[in-house]
């Protein structure tokens, strides 16, 4: 039996999840975070010099997210996702297959460029409205943002913050991860397209519908801000810069410009940076931190491999799956990227493709996948757009563990 301190941490991380997965205001968020953390460090597994040490790895990750979510907050306000859904629409001419194709690559550039939670939260209400617009069945676009909320996330640093957390174990360079990616996403994309163009056939009718439309502009500064900002992560990267300096720099610049513009007030930016899911963050490293120190750790390191052949690699990310599965993505990052990082980037990358792609077999996998159900629930139509949990699994289950296998099998072949 574990000793009473291990218990007490796990309860303190199924606490945890459980506030983040009902997700109540920002302060019960930050207190209960600060209340695990407090009793984390109570029970002596972790010395305030190690909680401080895990609160130091934390804070640029923490840093990119806060700024993160302003620069896709202003992007949204501006109208940014609204117009590309529109000119998708317009290219699509009213055929539901071709909708879908073109929110799927959406899907994609945006998770790639402004993270998963911009995909879930802020894309997917606008693929809502335009499948509405077009009288077409909104659940093939809805599941196309899922599934490239997670399955895209691989692709840059700043992509998922599993990423941001993987990358002090890795020896790459901003461009020189997402050229080490970029094939396994090629084929991991090819694998989800034709997945869910097979199980959404019967919701993808062959009829054109004659839509019109009014053309909405592309609001033009922030789309070049977010350019430069891409260009400032690589830029920054081969001189040891953080990518939280450049997101900085862009949310300062794009807060600025949509405050004159009024389109958002200090407090709409204070909104977006989701202060209370910060701290929350930052309380989970130090309650994770405490138990790789127990049990828990203990049971990680001696089921993770210790090579990095091609069964080994598999066995990684299968590993980082199920942890992934049953703790979130962020935790089991925390918890076995600096076990795994000794076997080399490789083995990390492995890891990451279960903690990214892996993540979206269940509904507790990813923090994406239940932030996606509720934005759902906010938006869902008279037709009904909330999917049921048999749904969801249908799609999860038969798309997953194909992407998975294949995502490592090109990495395996690539490295």
């Amino acid at each position: 039996m574990p000793p009473l301190s291990d218990v007490i941490v796990v309860a303190a991380l199924i606490g945890m999840l459980v506030v983040a997965f009902g997700h109540p205001r920002g302060r019960v968020e930050a207190a209960v975070g600060v209340v695990c953390a407090g009793v984390t460090v109570a029970t002596g597994l972790l010395s305030l010099h190690d909680a401080r040490v895990a609160l130091d790895q934390l804070a640029p990750v923490v840093a990119f997210l806060v700024t993160i979510l302003v620069v896709a907050d202003v992007c949204a306000r501006a109208g940014l996702f609204v117009a590309a859904a529109e000119r998708v629409g317009r290219w699509s001419g009213g055929s539901a297959a071709w909708l879908f194709t073109g929110v799927f690559v959406l899907a994609a550039v945006v998770t790639a460029t402004l993270s998963l939670d911009a995909t879930v939260v802020l894309l997917t209400p606008v693929v809502l409205a335009a499948a509405a617009a077009r009288s077409v069945p909104d659940e093939p676009g809805t599941f196309a943002c899922l599934r490239m909320a997670n399955s895209a996330s691989l692709l840059l640093p700043v992509s998922n913050l599993t990423n941001l957390l993987a990358l002090p174990h890795v020896d790459l360079t901003f461009t020189g991860f997402a050229a080490r990616t970029a094939p396994v996403l090629v084929v991991v994309l090819l694998v989800e397209y034709v997945g869910l163009r097979l199980l959404f056939r019967d919701r993808l009718p062959r009829s054109r519908a004659a839509v019109v439309t009014r053309p909405v502009p592309v609001p033009a500064f922030p789309v070049v801000v977010v350019v430069l900002m891409l260009a400032g992560f690589a830029a920054v990267s081969p001189f040891g810069g953080e990518p939280w300096w450049v997101s900085l720099v862009a949310a300062l610049v794009l807060a600025v410009w949509g405050h004159r513009r009024g389109l958002a007030r200090p407090i709409h930016l204070v909104h977006a940076m989701h202060p209370g899911f910060a701290i929350w963050v930052l309380a989970l490293g130090i309650v994770v931190a405490g138990l790789a120190q127990g049990f828990l750790g203990d049971a990680v390191r001696d089921l993770a491999p210790t090579s990095t052949g091609l069964p080994a690699l598999i066995g990684t990310a299968v590993l980082a799956t199920v942890l992934a599965n049953v703790l979130t993505n962020l935790s089991a990052t925390l918890l076995l990227v600096p076990i795994i990082a000794p076997l080399g980037t490789t083995a990390v990358l492995a890891a990451l493709i279960g903690l990214n792609i892996g993540s979206g077999l269940t509904w507790t996998g990813s923090l994406a996948n239940l932030l996606w159900r509720r934005t759902l629930r906010r938006h869902a139509t008279a037709s009904g757009s909330v999917p049921a949990s048999a749904a969801f699994h249908r799609v999860s289950l038969t798309l997953t563990p194909v992407s998975v296998l294949a995502a490592v099998v090109v990495l395996w072949a690539v490295s």
